[in-house]
């Protein structure tokens, strides 16, 4: 099974994802291109397939996800 790297974003990129609660958007804060521990769970990523961390618009919550998940917005 061949993994797909995910799409390449940048510091400041305004994208969004879907989460349980619908629709999210918000801002890259960190590209993470090293495993990272993150409130007690460890999100693997790579250079190939790095993990970002992105701040909600609306809520200031934090989340991490892979570029697969995310969709670019115009800022």
């Amino acid at each position: 099974m061949s993994k797909t790297p995910g799409k390449r974003f940048a510091v400041g990129d305004h994208v969004s994802w879907n989460s349980e609660a619908g629709r999210v958007r918000g801002h890259i804060l960190r590209v993470h291109t090293a495993d990272v521990d993150y409130k007690g769970y460890v999100h693997h990523a790579t250079p190939d397939d790095p993990q970002f961390e992105i701040r909600s618009d609306k809520t200031d919550h934090v989340a991490l996800h892979k570029g697969r998940a995310l969709r670019s917005l115009k800022s």
